[in-house]
């Protein structure tokens, strides 16, 4: 069945080097180097279409996003916006690893949501020049690219299909949410483990209803998006072990039958 564990820490080379992003003078100049050209560089159209959804942009749409695009680096560990901070800007993930959720009292970060590049981390609050809900982090290095609200506002103006994407997009975040609220509000929790399953579910070539999913995450931050314990999420892992729909290596996530996660999610 694989075995059950999960590594509540890895030291490798990408650790190392996120561990130099947080000390950038300390770390060689090729490598800062490498920090203030990364901080520079702009989304490609592989990335502003994953963000926005099919169909592809045009040139015309991706050279008008690129110049109101406001891209910077954030090391590993670093704060991308603040609780309460004032949103000014819509601000997504261009590549790397980021969470949204909130310190504790004993100075933990408890994580809420992951988000991985590309992908949104608020397109909402600067709408209605509202506060961030929650603290923005980086998990990894972390390329962030902000489009400020006046001149997204004036871009809409001129590009009205554009426009109807980031509609578009914002009701999907909006409905993925909704999503996410029922089920911490209405399943129990290997409904909620099993819908967390099936979301980041990745097909093998050779079936649609094998494949694996990848858990970036620790076992603790999982359990916590999840409103659970760690213990609750272990014995969870081994009853669907039991039941032959998945077996764990590490990280990783042999699911033989998503199908049958499918039924568990929808409360089958």
């Amino acid at each position: 069945m694989g075995t059950m564990q999960f590594a509540e820490s890895r030291q490798d080379g990408a650790a190392i080097l996120a561990e130099r992003a947080l000390h950038p003078l300390d770390a060689p100049p090729g490598a800062r180097r490498a920090l203030r050209g990364a901080e520079a560089s702009l989304p490609d159209a592989r990335a502003w279409n994953e963000l926005l959804g099919a169909p592809a942009l045009g040139a015309q749409e991706l050279s008008a996003l690129n110049a109101i695009a406001r891209p910077r680096f954030v090391p590993q560990g670093g704060v991308v916006f603040a609780l309460h901070e004032a949103a000014r800007a819509l601000v997504f993930v261009r590549e790397g690893d980021a969470a949204l959720g909130c310190a504790t009292q004993d100075g933990t970060f408890r994580i809420e949501r992951p988000v991985h590049g590309p992908g949104w981390l608020d397109q909402s609050s600067a709408w209605i020049d509202a506060a961030h809900p929650v603290e923005a982090r980086a998990m990894s290095p972390l390329a962030v690219v902000e489009l400020p609200r006046e001149d997204v506002q004036a871009l809409m103006l001129t590009q009205p299909l554009l426009a109807r994407r980031l509609v578009t997009g914002l009701a999907r975040e909006v409905h993925a949410l909704a999503l996410c609220t029922h089920g911490l509000m209405h399943k129990d929790a290997p409904a909620r483990f099993a819908q967390w399953l099936v979301a980041r579910f990745q097909p093998s070539a050779e079936s649609s209803c094998c494949g694996i999913v990848k858990m970036g995450e620790r076992k603790r931050d999982i359990a916590s998006q999840l409103a659970i314990t760690p213990e609750t999420l272990s014995r969870l892992m081994r009853s669907f072990s039991r039941q032959g729909l998945l077996s764990v290596t590490g990280y990783t996530v042999h699911v033989a039958d998503v199908q049958g996660l499918r039924r568990i999610a929808e409360g089958g």
